[in-house]
């Protein structure tokens, strides 16, 4: 990382930077890189603000999650050969003790996979809808995001759980896959034209669940509809990670107190002893 953005980052922001690749030291692995992850919770990664994980660091190796495999080893539990997946940054190989990593199959599933449905967006929307969201069957659950990596699995969980489903995404294309290739019940073109008449007509009893990955004016509009007991979950904001002013907040919150329910935000780090449970 070469210098911090304001705004939208550019091609400054980064600089590419090559070295040899060091002597192993006991206890440690090197990691061919097959796949790098690119989630929108690295823009909030490079902001220097207090958060809930430490900025990259200037000059540090912007952080990411891999998968790849082992080609050298001096470690007891990762052997050469082994499949992995972990923070490796974005780099073609790492040299780590293998703190924070794990092993995979790709035989199971194809190894990019385990940067997806089962890496860190799978494990977002897993305990996000599940432990965060406490989905019943019968309820409506409202999805922003709804095409993208965390939300596309939110509302297939939600799905398979019973509840009718109704995604929010933008444009024609990203619609029609959410509602004929993941099943939603329902899909919202956010780019289409009224969003408040939009939500009421796709969440005719309101909403029970709102799983919000952008924040902003959708947020807001989504407040209107919610239900008594409805639970508001915050995954992210993407729309407001490049903003140069003041972030948008919700102005129709006072909807919470009305209907007794309640927004709170989740961080998936939070249920790291549990991935492997939630992967199975």
């Amino acid at each position: 990382m070469a210098s911090r953005p304001k705004g939208l980052p550019a091609s400054d922001t980064w600089k590419l930077h090559t070295e040899e690749i060091s002597t192993l030291n006991e206890g440690e692995f090197l990691v061919r890189q097959d796949f790098v992850s690119l989630d929108p919770a690295m823009r909030g990664w490079i902001n220097d603000v207090r958060s809930y994980i430490p900025p990259v660091g200037i000059d540090e190796v912007m952080r990411a999650g891999s998968a790849g495999q082992v080609i050298e080893s001096k470690h007891s539990i990762f052997r050469k050969g082994d499949y992995v997946s972990g923070p490796g940054g974005v780099q073609e190989y790492v040299i780590t003790n293998g703190k924070s990593w794990y092993k995979v199959d790709p035989s199971v599933a194809p190894l990019s996979y385990f940067l997806g449905p089962l890496g860190m967006p799978g494990m977002t929307a897993y305990f996000g809808i599940l432990r965060k969201g406490k989905i019943e069957s019968g309820e409506t659950v409202l999805v922003s995001a709804a095409a993208g990596a965390v939300g596309s699995i939110v509302g297939q969980i939600a799905k398979l759980k019973g509840c009718r489903v109704v995604g929010i995404a933008g444009g024609p294309m990203k619609c029609q896959y959410v509602k004929e290739e993941l099943g939603f019940d329902a899909v919202i073109d956010y780019k289409a034209g009224d969003l408040k008449e939009a939500m009421k007509s796709t969440c005719p009893n309101g909403i029970d669940v709102y799983f919000d990955n952008v924040g902003g004016q959708i947020l807001d509009t989504a407040l209107v509809f919610i239900n008594r007991n409805a639970r508001v979950v915050i995954c992210g904001a993407i729309s407001q990670y490049n903003n140069t002013g003041k972030v948008e907040g919700p102005s129709n919150y006072l909807s919470l107190l009305v209907n007794r329910a309640s927004m709170e935000g989740m961080v998936v780090f939070d249920w790291k002893d549990e991935y492997m449970e939630a992967m199975i």
